[in-house]
């Protein structure tokens, strides 16, 4: 087993360890139906089902571990033959050739895959003629900005472009307006078409921190709206061609299904349609863009699944899904989420500085798997420090900050952030540089002079979330103007607190900060 395979199949036992239990049981059951349990019949004409036929071409893979329980296997599959079929993935997984799949496997993001011989094959031959594979990702406008947790996804299109193939960013517009119900526990707030509009502005402008987009190359990424093709379907002509193939026995037994139905919230016919939208954004974008690969995370296998299936039975073209796994940290949280709110990707939404801080405050334990996920560095250069410890460990955190933040606010903010700290907390001189990295508002001459309440401004700063939060950070002592403790929650900042300055700065608690700046 050579260096990389071994910390590839690492790596993954780590993502695993890191689901709550809950999480992993659910991605056992996953797992176990993609590599045993169920076998697509592909030669019938009819609805989109399960069978155990065995001429039937279509081989699902997976990374996750798993011992199947009574319920997820039959007698019809012997010892024997599931050990055969998880040979045969394992020497599969081994003997990867393109160096996209390899990058998949050997930095973490691989964890499902339909047919990974043949996709593996694929994508070299089209490097051998100098082609690109394209492959699209779906984004929903359900906020003004992506989060952190969207940031593996895109990592997976910038990894797809290195490699000579094309991303395709598909921007909900069209499902946002539907509300995707995987993982939620109560219908998503309908969004009015402004609304979706906006959010669309939004979220598209990250991308082109990570992807090259044009039309110059084959490998150029384009960013398409599926409200462009699902706005004007025709329902009853809909149904007609595309509603006979699928089931609803199997969309019943799909597990984001399956955990609404077991929730007091009810679950919307709206919201039961998602899954066949998805499905047929995959058909759309093969005939309009030649997609024939699906990315995506582990909670979208089985809608990822029904759009391989229906490609298939439509217009008899092979498509493929692969997916990453769902990121937890080594606490068991989610991926994105932290005390102070959703890491957002949007400058406008969290400061670089505040983005920076997010990353130099990984636990130890995740350092060197978020190091291989969320940055560029060489897969050489994060095995010199899987051994660092103590103090070490303190500076892969930076390695890791200062790479990740590079990616996304360019590298020319480093220094502002750095200068920041080091005046802040580490009694550096560099006072002006110090605010420079941080997040601010503005406040006007009149208002200083009638003063603004600190609650409001650590609230209108990011620092809290709320005024009850804010009066807490106050009563529990972490409040403070520059080096001073606030101790009144009813105290304001008026053109006193100024001192003759232009700005002044609030702290929340060691490592987080913002600057007041009048106007």
């Amino acid at each position: 087993m050579n260096l990389k395979m071994a910390a590839y199949l690492t790596a993954m036992a780590t993502t695993a360890s890191a689901f709550s239990r809950s999480t992993l049981l659910t991605a056992r059951r996953r797992a176990m139906s993609a590599i045993i349990t169920p076998r697509f019949d592909t030669t019938a004409s009819g609805p989109i089902t399960s069978s155990r036929g065995n001429n039937n071409n279509f081989r699902l893979f997976s990374t996750a571990e798993a011992a199947p329980s009574a319920t997820e296997t039959t007698s019809t599959t012997t010892d024997d033959e599931e050990a055969a079929i998880a040979a045969r993935d394992a020497a599969a997984l081994a003997s990867l050739k393109s160096p996209f799949l390899q990058t998949m496997r050997d930095r973490g993001f691989l964890f499902q895959c339909t047919n990974l011989s043949e996709l593996d094959s694929l994508l070299c031959d089209a490097t051998s003629k100098n082609e690109a594979v394209s492959a699209y990702l779906g984004f929903d406008a359900t906020a003004d900005s992506l989060h952190v947790g969207s940031l593996l996804q895109i990592m997976i299109l910038k990894h797809l472009q290195q490699c000579g193939h094309r991303p395709i960013v598909l921007v909900g517009g069209g499902t946002s307006k539907v509300g995707d119900p995987t993982g939620k526990d109560e219908s998503r707030i309908l969004l009015t078409d402004e609304i979706i509009k906006q959010n669309t502005d939004g979220i598209s402008k990250v991308f082109q921190k990570f992807l090259s987009f044009g039309d110059a190359t084959p490998t150029d990424a384009i960013m398409v709206n599926n409200d462009d093709w699902l706005s004007g379907l025709k329902y009853l002509q809909f149904l007609r061609d595309f509603g006979t193939h699928f089931t609803i026995n199997r969309m019943m037994s799909f597990e984001s299904v399956k955990q609404r139905l077991n929730r007091e919230a009810p679950f919307s016919f709206l919201e039961f349609n998602y899954m066949i939208l998805q499905a047929y954004d995959f058909l759309e974008l093969n005939r309009r863009h030649n997609a024939q690969l699906q990315l995506g995370g582990s909670d979208q296998w089985g809608n990822m699944i029904s759009g391989v299936e229906l490609g298939r039975r439509v217009d008899s073209v092979q498509l493929y899904a692969l997916t990453a796994p769902l990121i937890t940290t080594s606490d068991g949280k989610k991926m994105g989420k932290t005390a102070g709110g959703a890491v957002w990707l949007n400058a406008d939404k969290l400061s670089e500085y505040d983005y920076w801080q997010f990353w130099r405050n990984t636990s130890d334990e995740d350092v060197i798997r978020f190091m291989k996920l969320f940055t560029e560095l060489s897969f050489e250069e994060i095995t010199k420090m899987e051994d660092w410890k103590g103090a070490d460990i303190n500076k892969a955190k930076i390695v890791l900050a200062d790479e990740a933040t590079a990616l996304l606010h360019g590298r020319e903010c480093l220094k502002a952030i750095h200068d920041t700290i080091d005046s802040m907390f580490k009694g550096g001189k560099s006072a002006q540089a110090s605010t420079e990295g941080l997040n601010r508002i503005f406040v006007s001459d009149d208002e200083a002079a009638e003063g603004v309440k600190f609650i409001d401004l650590f609230v209108k700063l990011g620092l809290a979330n709320s005024k009850k939060e804010a009066r807490r950070l106050i009563q529990g002592g972490g409040a403070k103007l520059g080096e001073e403790k606030i101790t009144d929650e009813n105290a304001v900042l008026d053109v006193d607190g100024f001192g003759g300055e232009t700005e002044v700065t609030l702290r929340a608690g060691k490592k987080r900060a913002g600057v007041v700046e009048l106007k």
